[in-house]
């Protein structure tokens, strides 16, 4: 018999919106302020309860952006969403933070793990946190996949961080694919209520993502949907709370459809 998941919380939808040239499945596509903004209206539509706002790429290889880029490419979405959802802003610059805080921004979703110290000041700005797992920086987290034991090490990480964040809601996200092998990624999402004990909800992203890939046997994000799906599944049963996607709607259909099935 399937585990029972805890259904006395909402599942949230987190739609990714890329507002990026570079992003590994969908870069350039809302690269624009009007097509970012459309895309966060249709995803809002299709049932997102939050939007993930991000300006850099933080995909392995992904070039570096300067603070006034991001900040330029990201302000006017935040701030013509906000009013019609909860926005999220996915980067690990302080000043983006702040400046994303001012336009609207209500969530904080920091890669690094609050790891800077002025990011972790300003967490406790915002209504929410993400605390995301990672190791290095998009040019080299490839090369830092070698761990004691990928879930008590990140389990401690978690520790540590949650002992000095102040922030009054925190969402733990162990960071799927990055600085994680195809076989740690899968390994973390069938570990996930192992996290469970600290406390906090769960928050997974593993749309599109390259473990997928390789363990499909497919080389194109594009192709990846049916097993985007899967890990949502696997991750509701694992006791995930939140799960940042980018197919909102079919996302939705499937976490509708796991709750019916365990509330009749």
């Amino acid at each position: 018999m399937l585990p029972r998941p805890l259904l006395k919380e909402k599942k949230w939808v987190v739609g990714i919106l890329n507002v990026t040239p570079d992003s590994f499945h969908d870069g350039g596509l809302y690269s624009t302020t009007e097509a970012a903004i459309t895309q966060g209206k249709s995803m809002i539509s299709d049932g997102a309860d939050v939007i993930d706002v991000g300006g850099e790429s933080t995909r392995p290889g992904a070039d570096h952006v300067s603070a006034e880029e991001e900040a330029r490419r990201i302000l006017d979405v935040v701030s013509a969403l906000s009013s019609l959802a909860p926005v999220s802003i996915d980067t690990t610059k302080p000043d983006v933070a702040r400046a994303a805080l001012d336009a609207g921004a209500t969530i904080l979703n920091d890669v690094r793990g609050l790891r800077d110290p002025a990011m972790m000041e300003i967490s406790s700005d915002f209504d929410e946190v993400v605390l995301m797992h990672s190791r290095g920086t998009p040019q080299n987290m490839t090369t830092l996949t070698q761990y004691e034991s990928i879930v008590e090490d990140i389990y401690r990480f978690f520790e540590s961080q949650l002992s000095i964040c102040k922030c009054n809601k925190i969402w733990l996200d162990p960071g799927i694919g990055f600085a994680k092998t195809a076989s740690q990624s899968l390994t973390l999402i069938k570990r996930l209520p192992t996290f469970l004990s600290l406390g906090h909800p769960l928050y997974l992203g593993a749309s599109r993502k390259s473990f997928i890939g390789k363990t499909l046997r497919l080389p194109k994000s594009a192709d990846r949907l049916t097993g985007s799906l899967g890990a949502v599944a696997a991750g509701f049963y694992g006791g995930a709370t939140a799960f940042r996607v980018h197919d909102v709607r079919e996302t939705k259909q499937i976490l509708d459809l796991l709750c019916a099935i365990q509330q009749s």
